[in-house]
């Protein structure tokens, strides 16, 4: 029936749509007057006063200062309510799981990291998670009832036909048929679950390197080898989740890898993954390769590559790790066409503008398409950051729907 709530075109849905428009503008610029606001929604004074009005009574916006310094007397400021909703977010790996709390506006207000050692797990899957989760939100200063969504990234991806995680046989404990069904029974705010990789390329998509492109490649390498897949501004996940897991690509240069879930690499993994550099390292004949965790290693590898000078051992090692990289990126950006190529993990980025620049170029060489490339930027917990990110989003499009 016409004028309805709800319906387009209504007053009830026009003053939704200015009022999201306005604590979107609020989020991306901070505190506004509410002549700025007027400016910048088109909208006249009269009717930004009563928007304001309206989004501080629904506790979205609150009074913050005045401006000060310009001619004519001050203005008052408003600023989106950082306590009108949390959001949270977890990155799982082998090693350990860290989750986070972050206000609406999302800055992050807790944090927590609960070592998970892998020979001697001293708790299972869902207590791990809800132990680490618990520990962000106590840091925060809440309670698990404030959180309004979580979001959770691992390796690999939850079969969308089985519920059952695949591509990440590395990852203990989280293969049960009946995981999914604990967690969302163990944990009081709706979850959803997404690769690892594919958080990386929501931070960089919102925060980061990829800002304002709509198709591009995020490659990952750190514990593993991985990509994420943004095509027409959405992630594209595959009919199972693995799309990305170019760790599994057969390339030139790397054996033939067979039953590559039950080994879990494949040649591309083999070839250019942060386990290929410490032996890469000594037939070059480099000294002093360190031992330890393989990410560590080969970003320390490539970071003293990378801040060498002139010919020789570390500076082999770059170029050819930067061709290795490229062999299978030319699959990728062959069969993607994309704009932008995301370079992140530690791996990746300790090689910096350096190693960037001789990946474009033997790109160059093996490919048609010409991608531009860029190393990644979001610097701290790119996985945790994404999976912050994709939970306040829908978080903020259920909070600051004024319609209903």
């Amino acid at each position: 029936m016409a004028g309805t709530a709800g319906t387009p075109g209504t007053p009830r849905v026009l003053r939704a749509m200015n009022d999201r428009a306005a604590l979107d503008l609020l989020l991306e610029h901070g505190p506004l007057s509410r002549t700025r606001i007027g400016k910048l929604t088109g909208l006249s004074k009269p009717t930004a006063s009563q928007l304001l009005a309206r989004l501080e009574a629904a506790g979205l916006v609150l009074q913050t200062g005045t401006t000060e310094g310009r001619p004519g007397p001050n203005a008052q400021l408003y600023e989106v309510d950082p306590s009108a909703a949390y959001a949270a977010g977890v990155d799982v790996s082998p090693e350990r799981v860290l989750a986070a709390v972050a206000d609406v506006t999302g800055r992050t207000v807790g944090r927590f990291e609960l070592p998970t050692p892998r020979r001697r797990p001293d708790r299972p899957v869902v207590q791990q998670v809800t132990d680490a989760l618990a520990g962000a939100v106590k840091a925060a200063g809440l309670t698990g009832d404030d959180v309004h969504r979580l979001v959770i990234g691992t390796p690999g991806a939850f079969d969308p036909t089985t519920g059952r995680l695949r591509y990440a046989s590395h990852l203990p404990g989280w293969h049960a048929p009946s995981l999914l069904d604990e967690l969302a029974a163990a944990l009081p705010m709706p979850v959803e679950y997404e690769n690892d990789v594919n958080l990386v390329a929501v931070a960089e998509q919102r925060l980061g390197a990829a800002r304002g492109h709509a198709d591009f490649v995020l490659l990952w390498n750190e514990g593993g080898l991985g990509a994420a897949l943004v095509l027409g501004g959405r992630l594209h996940r595959g009919w199972t989740g693995g799309a990305g897991e170019v760790g599994f690509l057969p390339v030139p240069g790397a054996p033939l890898v067979r039953q590559v879930t039950r080994a879990n690499s494949g040649g591309y993994q083999e070839l250019a993954g942060s386990q290929a550099l410490p032996a890469l390292a000594r037939e070059l004949g480099i000294e002093d390769v360190p031992s330890g965790p393989y990410a560590e290693v080969a970003a320390a590898l490539v970071a003293r590559a990378a801040a060498s000078e002139g010919e020789g051992p570390l500076q082999r090692l770059l170029e050819t790790y930067a061709t290795r990289l490229a062999t299978g990126l030319a699959s990728l950006v062959s069969v993607l066409d994309p704009e932008l190529v995301v370079l992140s993990g530690s791996a990746l980025t300790a090689g910096g503008e350096r190693l960037r620049a001789l990946v474009q170029s033997e790109l160059a060489e093996l490919a048609a398409s010409r991608p531009r490339l860029v190393v990644g930027d979001v610097p701290e917990h790119p996985v945790l950051r994404g999976a912050l990110e994709s939970a306040l989003a829908t978080t903020r499009d259920e909070v600051f729907d004024t319609s209903r």
